[in-house]
């Protein structure tokens, strides 16, 4: 396979120069770009053009090409000069001014140059096509050891958490038995997350949300190296007191000491990532692989998968059109009020503050008042509050708290469902004043664009998972009045988490709006769906479908936490 890229790049080379009749750096480099993003994507790797960072000498410096690891941590450089420019003379230019030399290729199109480690290791002729090839294979084949070092801690991490778990829910129990004070306060909490959050949570569910905002308070304060951001969030303020009545100092330090190589790669990983769309990143992967380990069953019920850049931009800048189309407005218009109601790692909130960053007068408008999202489940809420602030921080260079994250269960906030011109709804209940204050301020808002990824899991394999979607009774009410009872089927699926997500936009929205989301492809064409069908036809005036073939209920190697439900 190897070779095949190499001899497609001599191929492509060969057409460039024919055809261009040129030998300049920007006309023939594209063919040897080409190979490196072709040898990148077989490798897992991520190819970034004209990636500008700070080097080590504090300049601003932009390789041709920048390859990056799925952690977003780079992993090779590549420059590239005119084929009459003296090479050696280049390199040492590049070199002095903090050009990278752990992992870099210099080439001219006649002679390529690997430098590894800050020794060069291998020059060739870019014609000779078994030395190009041991060249490239072996810029692929390193690794960088913070890399080495946090797949080996991932490893270990796996085999130390549940040892940590263990420790940790023992001294939670400890805590109830012997702990007035925190017994008191937790009680008090379970009770405004039933009113908040949804009214099923139990004691346990508590249990796990302290547990896991222990867990990660040393990944996120140490990736954006906000030691506040983090601490003064209004809901992690209510853990931390929680934390606070049983969990300090040398017992805490005791107890997660397992999970220190952990904390410690993710810290020395973090350290090499200087943008802030790459510290997203990395922490949307970091988040995602956590929670798979800490938790699958919870990471495959509540579709703990975070949606490719590219879908979301597409998303954005598609309702973007068809609110200009159907509505002569655009999404940063005053009173078009946008909400993500399952916002995970708040991907779409991001790319929407980027979508607008050319307008800031109106981006600090509807950061403030018109951008709301909801979360569930307290390590996305988390994340999501840091990913979004930072955002808004890297496009203004101003820092605002982002003040419309609800952390509340969506499909159980029904108070805001049906608003219509002149009406507003109140809720009662709070986990903290702050949030249910903003949760009764989205509530009164009139929606008009309800985007995002929706959770995708539909129903447990068997009944030996014990991985049931719970139930939603106002929601699952309105499916029977409508989609159940406009189908034809013998049996209906339509309880699944994309029917509950549409029927609760469909009735979210204000007189009119859009609903832009990431589905699964079942409802289009099976039985099961013909009422849901009808339902939408009926309600919405145009419905566009991008169908890109991925069918999690018919192929379940897409989904769980195995594989990306993205993977079509």
């Amino acid at each position: 396979m190897n070779q095949i890229l190499i001899r497609d790049y001599l191929n492509d080379l060969s057409r460039i120069q024919q055809t261009s009749g040129s030998f300049t750096e920007g006309v023939i480099s594209e063919a040897f770009k080409d190979l490196l993003k072709r040898w990148s994507k077989q490798k897992g790797l991520v190819f970034i053009n004209q990636y500008e960072f700070i080097s080590s000498q504090k300049n601003r410096i932009r390789p041709d090409g920048t390859i990056l690891h799925d952690l977003r941590v780079p992993f090779g450089y590549w420059e590239a000069k005119d084929t009459a420019d003296d090479l050696d003379e280049e390199i040492k230019k590049k070199l002095a001014k903090g050009y990278p030399q752990d992992n870099i290729i210099f080439e001219n199109s006649d002679i390529a140059v690997l430098i590894q480690d800050r020794v060069e290791v291998m020059r060739c002729s870019m014609t000779d096509t078994k030395k190009l090839g041991v060249l490239v294979t072996t810029f692929f084949s390193w690794e960088r050891p913070e890399i080495a070092e946090f797949r080996r801690a991932v490893e270990q991490f796996k085999i130390d958490l549940p040892a940590v778990l263990a420790a940790l829910r023992e001294k939670i129990d400890a805590a109830y038995e012997t702990n007035p004070s925190f017994r008191e306060s937790a009680a008090a909490f379970l009770a405004q997350a039933k009113q908040t959050i949804n009214p099923i949570i139990s004691e346990a569910d508590i249990r796990e949300m302290l547990i896991q905002h222990i867990l990660t308070e040393e990944i996120f304060t140490h990736v954006f190296n906000e030691g506040d951001f983090h601490r003064e969030n209004n809901v992690a303020k209510a853990l931390y007191g929680l934390e606070a009545k049983f969990f300090t100092g040398g017992v805490k330090r005791a107890t997660l000491k397992a999970l220190e190589p952990y904390y410690a790669a993710i810290r020395t990983n973090a350290a090499q990532i200087t943008t802030h769309l790459e510290k997203q990143n990395f922490l949307k992967v970091i988040y995602e692989n956590f929670y798979k380990v800490y938790n699958p069953k919870a990471a495959d019920r509540l579709g703990v998968v975070y949606t490719p850049s590219e879908i979301v931009r597409f998303i954005v800048e598609g309702a973007d059109w068809l609110i200009g189309k159907h509505f002569d407005r655009s999404l940063i218009d005053r009173d078009v009020e946008i909400l993500d109601p399952a916002t995970g790692t708040g991907t779409f909130i991001c790319e929407l503050i980027e979508h607008f960053r050319g307008e800031p007068k109106k981006l600090a408008y509807k950061y403030a008042n018109e951008l709301h999202a909801n979360e569930v489940a307290i390590l996305p809420y988390y994340v999501a509050n840091l990913n979004i602030e930072a955002t808004y921080y890297g496009v203004t260079n101003q820092y605002l708290e982002y003040p419309n994250l609800c952390f509340v269960d969506t499909l159980d906030n029904t108070d805001g469902l049906g608003i219509r011109a002149g009406h507003q709804h109140d809720l009662f209940g709070a986990l903290s004043a702050e949030n249910v204050e903003r949760i009764k301020r989205q509530n009164r808002r009139k929606i008009s664009v309800v985007i995002g990824n929706p959770p995708y899991n539909a129903n447990q394999q068997s009944e030996n998972d014990d991985n049931k979607n719970r139930a939603y009774r106002h929601i699952d009410a309105e499916i029977k009045r409508t989609y159940v009872a406009k189908s034809k089927a013998q049996k209906t699926k339509v309880y699944d988490m994309y029917a509950r997500f549409y029927r609760w936009a469909s009735d979210r929205l204000h007189d009119d709006g859009v609903i832009a989301f990431v589905t699964n492809r079942s409802f289009i064409e099976s039985r099961t769906f013909d009422g849901f069908r009808r339902c939408l036809a009926e309600e919405f005036g145009e419905i566009y479908v991008v169908d890109l073939g991925g069918d999690v209920r018919n192929n379940t190697s897409l989904s769980g936490t195995k594989h990306n439900v993205f993977g079509i």
